[in-house]
Protein backbone atom coordinates (compact mmCIF):
# COMPACT_ATOMS: atom_id res chain seq x y z
CA UNK A 1 0.00 0.00 0.00
CA UNK A 2 2.70 2.28 0.88
CA UNK A 3 4.53 1.62 -2.00
CA UNK A 4 0.90 2.33 -4.05
CA UNK A 5 0.59 5.52 -2.54
CA UNK A 6 4.34 6.60 -2.78
CA UNK A 7 3.62 5.99 -6.94
CA UNK A 8 0.74 8.22 -6.95
CA UNK A 9 2.56 10.94 -5.14
CA UNK A 10 5.27 11.42 -7.17
CA UNK A 11 2.89 11.13 -10.62
CA UNK A 12 2.42 15.63 -11.33
CA UNK A 13 -1.14 16.17 -10.48
CA UNK A 14 -3.09 17.77 -12.98
CA UNK A 15 -4.19 20.66 -11.28
CA UNK A 16 -6.43 23.43 -12.68
CA UNK A 17 -4.32 26.71 -13.93
CA UNK A 18 -6.39 28.91 -11.83
CA UNK A 19 -5.02 30.03 -8.98
CA UNK A 20 -6.16 29.04 -5.32
CA UNK A 21 -8.27 31.96 -5.05
CA UNK A 22 -9.76 31.40 -8.53
CA UNK A 23 -10.52 28.07 -7.71
CA UNK A 24 -12.70 28.97 -4.87
CA UNK A 25 -14.50 31.38 -6.56
CA UNK A 26 -14.80 28.72 -9.47
CA UNK A 27 -16.63 26.73 -6.77
CA UNK A 28 -18.84 29.28 -6.00
CA UNK A 29 -20.09 29.71 -9.57
CA UNK A 30 -20.57 25.92 -9.87
CA UNK A 31 -22.71 25.81 -6.76
CA UNK A 32 -24.56 28.86 -7.76
CA UNK A 33 -25.30 26.30 -11.16
CA UNK A 34 -26.46 23.76 -8.87
CA UNK A 35 -28.23 25.78 -6.48
CA UNK A 36 -30.43 27.24 -9.33
CA UNK A 37 -31.43 23.22 -10.61
CA UNK A 38 -32.10 22.42 -7.06
CA UNK A 39 -34.05 24.99 -6.27
CA UNK A 40 -36.29 24.20 -9.58
CA UNK A 41 -36.70 20.95 -8.36
CA UNK A 42 -39.12 22.50 -5.43
CA UNK A 43 -39.75 26.28 -5.39
CA UNK A 44 -42.64 25.21 -7.87
CA UNK A 45 -44.23 23.26 -5.61
CA UNK A 46 -45.94 26.24 -3.70
CA UNK A 47 -47.03 27.78 -6.66
CA UNK A 48 -48.85 24.96 -7.91
CA UNK A 49 -52.23 26.07 -6.53
CA UNK A 50 -51.44 29.76 -8.55
CA UNK A 51 -50.59 27.75 -11.49
CA UNK A 52 -53.65 26.09 -11.76
CA UNK A 53 -56.04 28.92 -11.04
CA UNK A 54 -54.33 30.86 -14.28
CA UNK A 55 -53.90 27.83 -16.63
CA UNK A 56 -56.70 25.71 -15.98
CA UNK A 57 -55.21 22.54 -14.95
CA UNK A 58 -56.99 19.73 -13.90
CA UNK A 59 -55.70 18.08 -10.52
CA UNK A 60 -54.12 15.03 -12.57
CA UNK A 61 -52.80 17.32 -15.21
CA UNK A 62 -51.15 19.98 -12.98
CA UNK A 63 -48.82 16.97 -11.68
CA UNK A 64 -47.03 17.32 -15.01
CA UNK A 65 -45.88 20.32 -14.25
CA UNK A 66 -43.81 18.79 -11.48
CA UNK A 67 -43.42 15.02 -13.52
CA UNK A 68 -42.55 16.59 -16.51
CA UNK A 69 -39.29 18.15 -15.32
CA UNK A 70 -38.23 14.93 -12.83
CA UNK A 71 -38.68 12.39 -15.44
CA UNK A 72 -35.91 14.19 -17.58
CA UNK A 73 -34.28 15.44 -15.16
CA UNK A 74 -33.72 11.93 -13.51
CA UNK A 75 -33.71 9.73 -16.58
CA UNK A 76 -30.65 12.05 -18.32
CA UNK A 77 -28.59 12.08 -15.01
CA UNK A 78 -26.09 8.83 -15.68
CA UNK A 79 -26.12 9.56 -19.72
CA UNK A 80 -25.27 13.12 -18.94
CA UNK A 81 -22.43 12.41 -16.63
CA UNK A 82 -20.74 9.95 -18.74
CA UNK A 83 -20.95 12.80 -21.82
CA UNK A 84 -18.88 14.80 -19.37
CA UNK A 85 -16.29 12.43 -19.04
CA UNK A 86 -16.20 11.92 -23.06
CA UNK A 87 -16.70 15.03 -24.75
CA UNK A 88 -15.53 17.14 -21.10
CA UNK A 89 -17.53 18.34 -18.10
CA UNK A 90 -17.43 22.35 -18.91
CA UNK A 91 -18.52 21.52 -22.61
CA UNK A 92 -21.35 19.63 -21.03
CA UNK A 93 -21.93 21.98 -17.86
CA UNK A 94 -22.21 25.30 -20.62
CA UNK A 95 -24.75 23.27 -22.83
CA UNK A 96 -27.21 22.48 -19.91
CA UNK A 97 -26.83 26.08 -18.66
CA UNK A 98 -28.13 27.17 -21.71
CA UNK A 99 -30.95 24.86 -22.43
CA UNK A 100 -31.80 25.42 -18.78
CA UNK A 101 -32.05 28.92 -19.05
CA UNK A 102 -33.92 29.27 -22.27
CA UNK A 103 -36.26 26.47 -20.84
CA UNK A 104 -36.57 28.54 -17.95
CA UNK A 105 -38.08 31.79 -20.04
CA UNK A 106 -40.56 29.52 -21.89
CA UNK A 107 -41.65 28.31 -18.27
CA UNK A 108 -41.95 32.08 -17.51
CA UNK A 109 -43.20 33.03 -20.90
CA UNK A 110 -46.32 30.59 -20.94
CA UNK A 111 -49.83 31.20 -21.02
CA UNK A 112 -50.65 27.42 -21.90
CA UNK A 113 -50.78 24.30 -20.15
CA UNK A 114 -49.11 22.39 -23.21
CA UNK A 115 -46.13 25.48 -23.78
CA UNK A 116 -45.30 25.32 -19.58
CA UNK A 117 -45.46 21.49 -19.64
CA UNK A 118 -43.49 21.09 -22.84
CA UNK A 119 -40.88 23.73 -21.47
CA UNK A 120 -40.50 21.75 -18.09
CA UNK A 121 -39.53 18.89 -19.88
CA UNK A 122 -36.71 20.56 -21.73
CA UNK A 123 -35.99 22.31 -18.06
CA UNK A 124 -35.23 18.92 -16.82
CA UNK A 125 -33.35 18.00 -19.78
CA UNK A 126 -30.93 21.26 -18.96
CA UNK A 127 -31.02 20.34 -15.54
CA UNK A 128 -29.79 16.99 -15.54
CA UNK A 129 -26.58 17.88 -18.16
CA UNK A 130 -25.37 20.90 -15.69
CA UNK A 131 -25.85 19.53 -12.39
CA UNK A 132 -24.77 16.18 -13.22
CA UNK A 133 -21.24 16.83 -14.02
CA UNK A 134 -20.84 19.51 -11.14
CA UNK A 135 -19.37 16.80 -8.59
CA UNK A 136 -16.93 15.66 -10.82
CA UNK A 137 -15.43 19.36 -11.80
CA UNK A 138 -15.15 19.76 -8.13
CA UNK A 139 -13.37 16.97 -7.30
CA UNK A 140 -10.91 17.20 -10.06
CA UNK A 141 -10.82 21.17 -8.98
CA UNK A 142 -9.23 20.61 -5.55
CA UNK A 143 -7.08 17.65 -6.11
CA UNK A 144 -5.49 18.28 -1.96
CA UNK A 145 -7.45 16.45 0.84
CA UNK A 146 -8.07 19.26 3.10
CA UNK A 147 -9.57 21.86 -0.18
CA UNK A 148 -11.63 19.03 -1.40
CA UNK A 149 -13.03 17.84 2.02
CA UNK A 150 -14.03 22.27 2.09
CA UNK A 151 -15.32 22.11 -1.44
CA UNK A 152 -17.32 18.70 -0.93
CA UNK A 153 -19.16 20.65 2.36
CA UNK A 154 -20.26 23.80 0.20
CA UNK A 155 -21.42 21.38 -2.76
CA UNK A 156 -23.28 19.26 0.11
CA UNK A 157 -25.03 22.54 1.67
CA UNK A 158 -26.08 23.40 -1.67
CA UNK A 159 -27.86 20.17 -2.70
CA UNK A 160 -29.24 19.31 0.24
CA UNK A 161 -30.45 22.60 1.79
CA UNK A 162 -31.18 23.91 -1.36
CA UNK A 163 -35.31 22.13 -1.56
CA UNK A 164 -35.96 24.10 2.23
CA UNK A 165 -34.79 27.01 0.66
CA UNK A 166 -36.91 26.77 -2.53
CA UNK A 167 -40.01 26.12 -0.75
CA UNK A 168 -38.74 29.82 0.91
CA UNK A 169 -38.27 31.34 -1.85
CA UNK A 170 -41.75 30.35 -3.37
CA UNK A 171 -43.79 31.31 -1.23
CA UNK A 172 -41.84 34.92 -1.28
CA UNK A 173 -42.34 35.25 -5.77
CA UNK A 174 -45.57 33.86 -5.52
CA UNK A 175 -47.55 35.93 -2.82
CA UNK A 176 -45.02 39.01 -3.28
CA UNK A 177 -45.06 38.58 -7.25
CA UNK A 178 -46.80 35.75 -9.74
CA UNK A 179 -45.69 32.51 -10.11
CA UNK A 180 -44.34 33.60 -13.49
CA UNK A 181 -41.36 34.94 -11.41
CA UNK A 182 -40.31 31.58 -10.12
CA UNK A 183 -39.01 30.60 -13.63
CA UNK A 184 -37.80 34.20 -14.69
CA UNK A 185 -36.02 34.68 -11.52
CA UNK A 186 -33.60 31.93 -13.28
CA UNK A 187 -32.45 34.01 -16.48
CA UNK A 188 -29.87 36.90 -14.39
CA UNK A 189 -28.92 33.86 -12.80
CA UNK A 190 -28.02 31.73 -15.29
CA UNK A 191 -26.46 34.20 -17.71
CA UNK A 192 -24.22 35.46 -14.62
CA UNK A 193 -23.19 32.12 -13.90
CA UNK A 194 -22.45 30.85 -17.30
CA UNK A 195 -20.37 33.87 -18.26
CA UNK A 196 -18.66 33.67 -14.81
CA UNK A 197 -17.75 29.81 -15.70
CA UNK A 198 -16.37 30.62 -19.01
CA UNK A 199 -13.30 32.51 -17.56
CA UNK A 200 -13.07 30.85 -14.43
CA UNK A 201 -13.47 27.17 -14.99
CA UNK A 202 -10.88 25.46 -17.14
CA UNK A 203 -11.99 23.44 -20.25
CA UNK A 204 -11.18 20.02 -20.33
CA UNK A 205 -11.11 17.89 -23.43
CA UNK A 206 -12.64 14.93 -21.82
CA UNK A 207 -11.05 11.25 -22.57
CA UNK A 208 -12.98 10.87 -26.04
CA UNK A 209 -16.22 9.91 -27.68
CA UNK A 210 -14.90 6.80 -28.90
CA UNK A 211 -13.89 5.01 -25.47
CA UNK A 212 -17.51 5.02 -25.29
CA UNK A 213 -19.53 5.74 -28.08
CA UNK A 214 -22.37 2.74 -27.03
CA UNK A 215 -25.45 4.38 -28.42
CA UNK A 216 -27.71 1.14 -28.17
CA UNK A 217 -26.22 1.20 -24.02
CA UNK A 218 -27.35 4.99 -23.52
CA UNK A 219 -30.86 4.17 -25.16
CA UNK A 220 -30.96 1.33 -23.10
CA UNK A 221 -29.87 3.06 -19.76
CA UNK A 222 -31.74 6.41 -20.81
CA UNK A 223 -35.17 4.81 -21.18
CA UNK A 224 -35.03 2.58 -18.15
CA UNK A 225 -34.36 5.43 -16.02
CA UNK A 226 -37.14 7.56 -17.20
CA UNK A 227 -40.08 4.90 -17.80
CA UNK A 228 -38.93 4.07 -14.20
CA UNK A 229 -39.32 7.37 -12.59
CA UNK A 230 -42.30 7.59 -14.58
CA UNK A 231 -43.65 4.98 -13.25
CA UNK A 232 -43.19 5.35 -9.64
CA UNK A 233 -44.75 9.23 -9.86
CA UNK A 234 -47.53 7.90 -11.17
CA UNK A 235 -48.17 5.19 -8.43
CA UNK A 236 -50.26 7.61 -6.99
CA UNK A 237 -52.90 7.77 -9.59
CA UNK A 238 -52.83 3.89 -10.64
CA UNK A 239 -51.69 2.19 -7.44
CA UNK A 240 -48.88 -0.45 -6.94
CA UNK A 241 -50.54 -3.52 -8.00
CA UNK A 242 -52.27 -2.14 -11.21
CA UNK A 243 -51.18 -3.50 -14.26
CA UNK A 244 -50.01 0.17 -15.06
CA UNK A 245 -47.71 0.07 -12.50
CA UNK A 246 -46.22 -3.54 -13.24
CA UNK A 247 -46.11 -3.45 -16.84
CA UNK A 248 -44.48 -0.66 -16.85
CA UNK A 249 -42.11 -1.60 -13.86
CA UNK A 250 -41.38 -4.65 -15.60
CA UNK A 251 -40.46 -2.64 -19.00
CA UNK A 252 -38.07 -0.34 -16.67
CA UNK A 253 -36.64 -3.52 -15.48
CA UNK A 254 -36.03 -4.78 -18.67
CA UNK A 255 -34.09 -2.02 -20.43
CA UNK A 256 -31.78 -1.86 -16.65
CA UNK A 257 -31.18 -5.83 -17.81
CA UNK A 258 -30.74 -5.48 -20.70
CA UNK A 259 -28.36 -2.23 -20.88
CA UNK A 260 -26.06 -4.24 -17.90
CA UNK A 261 -25.31 -6.79 -20.30
CA UNK A 262 -24.38 -4.73 -22.72
CA UNK A 263 -22.28 -2.83 -20.62
CA UNK A 264 -20.61 -5.96 -19.70
CA UNK A 265 -20.17 -7.11 -23.68
CA UNK A 266 -19.05 -4.08 -25.65
CA UNK A 267 -15.69 -2.81 -25.95
CA UNK A 268 -16.89 0.80 -25.44
CA UNK A 269 -19.22 0.86 -22.72
CA UNK A 270 -21.00 4.03 -21.88
CA UNK A 271 -20.87 3.20 -18.42
CA UNK A 272 -17.82 1.06 -17.37
CA UNK A 273 -18.98 -1.36 -14.97
CA UNK A 274 -15.80 -1.68 -12.92
CA UNK A 275 -17.04 1.22 -11.07
CA UNK A 276 -19.36 -1.03 -8.95
CA UNK A 277 -16.68 -2.79 -7.78
CA UNK A 278 -15.68 -0.68 -4.96
CA UNK A 279 -17.59 -1.17 -1.95
CA UNK A 280 -18.14 2.59 -1.14
CA UNK A 281 -19.10 3.65 -4.43
CA UNK A 282 -22.28 1.33 -4.53
CA UNK A 283 -22.73 1.25 -0.91
CA UNK A 284 -22.75 4.88 -0.67
CA UNK A 285 -25.46 5.18 -3.57
CA UNK A 286 -27.66 2.72 -2.29
CA UNK A 287 -27.61 4.49 1.39
CA UNK A 288 -28.33 7.78 -0.38
CA UNK A 289 -31.44 6.40 -2.06
CA UNK A 290 -32.88 5.07 0.92
CA UNK A 291 -31.91 8.26 3.12
CA UNK A 292 -33.53 10.59 0.39
CA UNK A 293 -36.33 8.06 0.19
CA UNK A 294 -37.21 9.01 3.90
CA UNK A 295 -36.08 12.74 4.00
CA UNK A 296 -37.48 13.85 0.98
CA UNK A 297 -41.02 12.12 1.17
CA UNK A 298 -41.18 13.70 4.95
CA UNK A 299 -40.26 17.12 3.38
CA UNK A 300 -43.65 17.08 1.16
CA UNK A 301 -45.57 15.18 3.66
CA UNK A 302 -44.24 17.86 6.31
CA UNK A 303 -45.52 20.51 4.09
CA UNK A 304 -48.80 19.29 4.11
CA UNK A 305 -48.95 18.47 7.79
CA UNK A 306 -48.50 22.37 8.42
CA UNK A 307 -51.01 23.27 5.53
CA UNK A 308 -53.65 21.14 5.84
CA UNK A 309 -53.44 20.18 9.78
CA UNK A 310 -51.60 23.16 11.38
CA UNK A 311 -52.76 25.79 9.13
CA UNK A 312 -49.91 27.31 8.10
CA UNK A 313 -49.60 29.54 4.58
CA UNK A 314 -46.90 29.08 1.88
CA UNK A 315 -44.95 31.90 2.87
CA UNK A 316 -44.92 30.10 6.65
CA UNK A 317 -44.18 26.74 5.72
CA UNK A 318 -41.05 28.08 4.18
CA UNK A 319 -40.10 29.96 7.01
CA UNK A 320 -40.94 26.63 9.26
CA UNK A 321 -38.30 24.92 7.09
CA UNK A 322 -35.45 27.99 7.07
CA UNK A 323 -33.56 26.02 10.33
CA UNK A 324 -33.09 22.63 8.50
CA UNK A 325 -30.99 24.65 5.72
CA UNK A 326 -29.21 26.90 8.09
CA UNK A 327 -27.78 23.95 10.14
CA UNK A 328 -26.98 22.45 6.91
CA UNK A 329 -25.53 25.54 6.05
CA UNK A 330 -23.59 25.18 9.34
CA UNK A 331 -22.34 22.05 9.38
CA UNK A 332 -21.58 21.42 5.61
CA UNK A 333 -19.32 24.36 5.61
CA UNK A 334 -17.04 23.74 7.79
CA UNK A 335 -17.61 20.81 10.48
CA UNK A 336 -18.34 18.02 8.85
CA UNK A 337 -14.94 18.84 6.70
CA UNK A 338 -13.10 18.25 9.46
CA UNK A 339 -14.76 15.20 11.19
CA UNK A 340 -14.55 13.73 7.87
CA UNK A 341 -10.74 14.19 7.60
CA UNK A 342 -10.31 13.72 11.99
CA UNK A 343 -12.36 10.80 11.49
CA UNK A 344 -13.36 9.38 8.34
CA UNK A 345 -16.44 9.59 6.83
CA UNK A 346 -18.03 6.33 7.55
CA UNK A 347 -17.69 7.38 11.14
CA UNK A 348 -19.23 10.58 10.67
CA UNK A 349 -22.47 9.07 8.24
CA UNK A 350 -23.63 6.98 10.89
CA UNK A 351 -24.24 9.04 13.59
CA UNK A 352 -25.85 11.41 11.13
CA UNK A 353 -28.65 8.83 10.19
CA UNK A 354 -28.91 8.03 13.52
CA UNK A 355 -30.20 11.62 13.89
CA UNK A 356 -32.58 11.69 11.13
CA UNK A 357 -33.97 8.43 12.70
CA UNK A 358 -34.86 10.15 15.62
CA UNK A 359 -36.00 13.37 14.34
CA UNK A 360 -38.78 11.36 12.11
CA UNK A 361 -39.29 8.96 14.94
CA UNK A 362 -40.48 12.20 17.05
CA UNK A 363 -42.14 13.67 13.74
CA UNK A 364 -44.50 10.46 14.00
CA UNK A 365 -45.94 12.14 17.45
CA UNK A 366 -46.71 15.38 16.37
CA UNK A 367 -50.41 16.17 17.31
CA UNK A 368 -53.52 17.58 15.49
CA UNK A 369 -52.97 20.77 17.58
CA UNK A 370 -49.44 20.75 17.27
CA UNK A 371 -47.39 23.89 18.16
CA UNK A 372 -44.01 25.07 16.17
CA UNK A 373 -41.33 25.30 18.61
CA UNK A 374 -42.69 22.02 20.90
CA UNK A 375 -43.47 19.53 18.09
CA UNK A 376 -41.66 21.20 14.57
CA UNK A 377 -38.88 22.51 15.37
CA UNK A 378 -37.10 19.86 17.54
CA UNK A 379 -37.47 17.91 14.37
CA UNK A 380 -35.91 20.45 12.01
CA UNK A 381 -33.13 20.51 14.44
CA UNK A 382 -32.40 16.85 14.31
CA UNK A 383 -33.19 16.50 10.50
CA UNK A 384 -30.76 19.54 9.63
CA UNK A 385 -28.06 18.21 11.76
CA UNK A 386 -28.38 14.56 10.68
CA UNK A 387 -28.36 15.97 6.80
CA UNK A 388 -25.38 18.30 7.31
CA UNK A 389 -23.66 15.58 8.69
CA UNK A 390 -24.58 12.58 6.33
CA UNK A 391 -24.39 14.38 2.91
CA UNK A 392 -21.29 15.86 2.96
CA UNK A 393 -20.05 12.17 4.05
CA UNK A 394 -22.12 10.41 1.31
CA UNK A 395 -20.45 12.46 -1.11
CA UNK A 396 -16.77 11.48 -0.26
CA UNK A 397 -17.54 8.18 -0.22
CA UNK A 398 -19.49 7.68 -3.46
CA UNK A 399 -16.72 9.75 -5.14
CA UNK A 400 -13.95 7.98 -3.60
CA UNK A 401 -13.77 5.03 -6.09
CA UNK A 402 -13.76 6.94 -9.10
CA UNK A 403 -10.29 7.54 -11.47
CA UNK A 404 -10.23 11.16 -12.90
CA UNK A 405 -11.71 9.52 -16.08
CA UNK A 406 -14.79 8.36 -14.39
CA UNK A 407 -15.02 11.57 -12.39
CA UNK A 408 -18.41 12.72 -14.51
CA UNK A 409 -20.18 9.12 -14.61
CA UNK A 410 -19.32 9.02 -10.48
CA UNK A 411 -20.94 12.33 -10.45
CA UNK A 412 -23.89 11.75 -12.65
CA UNK A 413 -24.32 8.33 -10.47
CA UNK A 414 -24.24 10.22 -7.62
CA UNK A 415 -27.39 12.63 -8.39
CA UNK A 416 -29.38 9.91 -10.08
CA UNK A 417 -29.62 7.87 -6.85
CA UNK A 418 -30.44 11.14 -5.28
CA UNK A 419 -33.05 11.78 -7.63
CA UNK A 420 -34.60 8.12 -7.83
CA UNK A 421 -34.50 7.67 -4.19
CA UNK A 422 -36.49 11.21 -4.01
CA UNK A 423 -39.08 9.82 -6.33
CA UNK A 424 -39.35 6.11 -4.86
CA UNK A 425 -39.94 7.61 -1.57
CA UNK A 426 -42.38 10.20 -2.47
CA UNK A 427 -44.59 7.76 -4.19
CA UNK A 428 -44.08 4.92 -1.28
CA UNK A 429 -44.73 7.42 1.70
CA UNK A 430 -47.75 9.10 0.05
CA UNK A 431 -49.46 6.01 -1.18
CA UNK A 432 -49.05 4.78 2.72
CA UNK A 433 -50.40 8.20 4.37
CA UNK A 434 -53.45 8.41 1.84
CA UNK A 435 -54.65 4.61 2.57
CA UNK A 436 -54.08 5.16 5.74
CA UNK A 437 -55.98 8.23 6.21
CA UNK A 438 -59.01 7.26 4.38
CA UNK A 439 -59.03 4.16 6.21
CA UNK A 440 -59.35 6.25 9.55
CA UNK A 441 -61.92 8.77 8.02
CA UNK A 442 -63.93 5.63 7.01
CA UNK A 443 -63.52 4.51 10.77
CA UNK A 444 -65.26 8.08 12.01
CA UNK A 445 -62.24 10.09 12.87
CA UNK A 446 -61.97 13.96 11.77
CA UNK A 447 -60.45 15.34 9.03
CA UNK A 448 -57.43 16.71 10.85
CA UNK A 449 -56.93 12.91 12.68
CA UNK A 450 -57.17 11.36 10.06
CA UNK A 451 -54.63 13.15 7.87
CA UNK A 452 -52.23 13.26 10.98
CA UNK A 453 -52.36 9.47 11.68
CA UNK A 454 -51.50 8.82 7.89
CA UNK A 455 -48.53 10.77 8.12
CA UNK A 456 -47.77 9.75 11.38
CA UNK A 457 -47.64 6.31 9.70
CA UNK A 458 -45.22 7.54 6.58
CA UNK A 459 -42.44 9.39 9.11
CA UNK A 460 -42.55 5.78 10.84
CA UNK A 461 -42.20 4.08 7.33
CA UNK A 462 -39.42 6.50 6.17
CA UNK A 463 -37.65 5.42 9.71
CA UNK A 464 -37.77 2.42 8.94
CA UNK A 465 -35.78 3.42 5.29
CA UNK A 466 -33.08 5.57 7.06
CA UNK A 467 -32.58 2.42 9.93
CA UNK A 468 -31.75 0.33 6.51
CA UNK A 469 -29.26 2.92 5.34
CA UNK A 470 -27.38 2.75 8.88
CA UNK A 471 -27.46 -1.27 8.28
CA UNK A 472 -25.98 -1.00 5.10
CA UNK A 473 -23.21 1.61 6.33
CA UNK A 474 -22.22 -1.42 8.91
CA UNK A 475 -22.16 -3.62 7.14
CA UNK A 476 -20.82 -2.98 3.21
CA UNK A 477 -19.31 0.81 3.81
CA UNK A 478 -14.77 0.63 4.18
CA UNK A 479 -12.99 3.01 5.71
CA UNK A 480 -11.22 5.00 2.58
CA UNK A 481 -7.67 3.69 3.74
CA UNK A 482 -8.99 0.11 3.18
CA UNK A 483 -10.77 0.87 0.04
CA UNK A 484 -8.11 2.53 -1.44
CA UNK A 485 -5.47 -0.20 -0.59
CA UNK A 486 -8.23 -2.84 -2.74
CA UNK A 487 -8.45 -0.91 -5.52
CA UNK A 488 -4.87 -0.73 -5.99
CA UNK A 489 -4.11 -4.89 -5.28
CA UNK A 490 -7.15 -5.32 -7.53
CA UNK A 491 -6.10 -2.83 -10.26
CA UNK A 492 -2.72 -1.94 -9.91
CA UNK A 493 -3.23 -0.23 -13.48
CA UNK A 494 -6.01 1.83 -12.59
CA UNK A 495 -6.04 5.60 -13.34
CA UNK A 496 -5.57 7.79 -10.41
CA UNK A 497 -8.10 8.42 -8.17
CA UNK A 498 -10.18 11.65 -8.75
CA UNK A 499 -11.06 11.74 -5.52
CA UNK A 500 -8.07 12.03 -2.78
CA UNK A 501 -8.33 10.08 -0.01
CA UNK A 502 -9.77 12.14 3.20
CA UNK A 503 -8.85 10.30 6.02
Amino acid sequence: MNDTHASIEQRPQQTPSVDDRGRWVALVVLCVGMLMIILDSTIVNVALPSIQRDLDFSQSSLAWVVNAYLITFGGLLLLAGRLGDLIGRKQIFMIGLAVFTGASLLCGLSQSQGLLIGARFAQGAGGALTSAVILGMIVTLFPEPRDQAKAIGVYSFVASAGASIGLLMGGVLTQALNWHWIFVVNLPIGIATALLASRLVDRDEGIGIRRGADTLGAAFVTGALMLGVYTILAVDDYGWGSLHTLGLGAVAIGLLVAFVLREARTGTPLVPLRIFRSRNVSGANLIQMLMVAGLFGMFFLGVLYMQRVLGYDALETGFAFLPVALIIGVLSLGFSARLNLRFGARATLLPGLALIVVGLLLFARAPVDGGYVTDVLPVMILLGTGAGLSFPSLMTLAMSGATRSDAGLASGLVNTSLQVGGALGLAVLTTFATSRADSLLADGDSTASALTGGYHLSFVIAAGLVIAAIALGLTVLRSEAVEQQEVAEVEPGRAEPAYSEAA
